[in-house]
C-alpha cells in the first residue's frame, strides 16, 4: 500500500467511525481500525490552533467530536513526497441541521515501517459573514 493509499484509508476509517460514533456502546477502543495506520508511541498531532496532541489525546478528542456530528469530505488534490503526504480535502460538517464547508489540508508524516506519526491541520472556513471582509486599511 502506497502513503497516499494508508492516507485514503484513514479518511475512510474516520467517516466511517462517525456515523458510527452515534451509536448507543461506542467507545474510544472503536477506534483500533484507525489505530493500525498509527505509530502510536511516536504520533503527535498539530491541530488549528497549533495545539498538540499524542494518541491517547487524539483518540479522545476524536470520540467527543464524532458523536457530536455528521462528517464527510470531497478530495481536492492527494500529494505524496515520502514520507509525507499532503491531503487536500473539502470538509461537510453537518450539525443541529446545518452544514458548514470547509476547505482543509492536512500534512501525513510517516515512519519508516509506513505507519502516521506526525500530522499537521490547516483549515480555511468562514470567519465573517458572507461577503463581509475586515478593514485592513492601515490608519493614517
Amino acid at each position: 500500500m502506497t502513503l497516499s493509499e494508508t492516507v485514503l484509508r484513514y479518511d475512510r476509517i474516520i467517516s466511517s467511525l462517525v456515523e458510527a460514533a452515534k451509536r448507543p456502546g461506542f467507545t474510544r477502543a472503536d477506534w483500533a481500525p484507525l489505530e493500525e495506520l498509527i505509530a502510536v508511541d511516536d504520533f503527535e498531532r498539530i491541530g488549528i490552533l497549533r495545539e498538540t496532541m499524542t494518541w491517547s489525546q487524539y483518540v479522545e478528542f476524536l470520540t467527543g467530536w464524532a458523536a457530536s456530528k455528521g462528517f464527510w469530505t470531497r478530495l481536492r488534490r492527494i500529494t505524496e513526497h515520502a514520507p509525507l503526504v499532503f491531503y487536500e480535502v473539502e470538509e461537510h460538517h453537518l450539525k443541529d441541521g446545518g452544514e458548514t464547508v470547509i476547505n482543509s489540508m492536512s500534512v501525513f508524516e510517516f515512519d519508516g515501517a509506513g505507519k502516521i506519526r506526525h500530522l499537521d491541520v490547516y483549515l480555511q472556513g468562514q470567519l465573517y459573514p458572507s461577503g463581509v471582509l475586515p478593514d485592513y486599511a492601515t490608519p493614517k
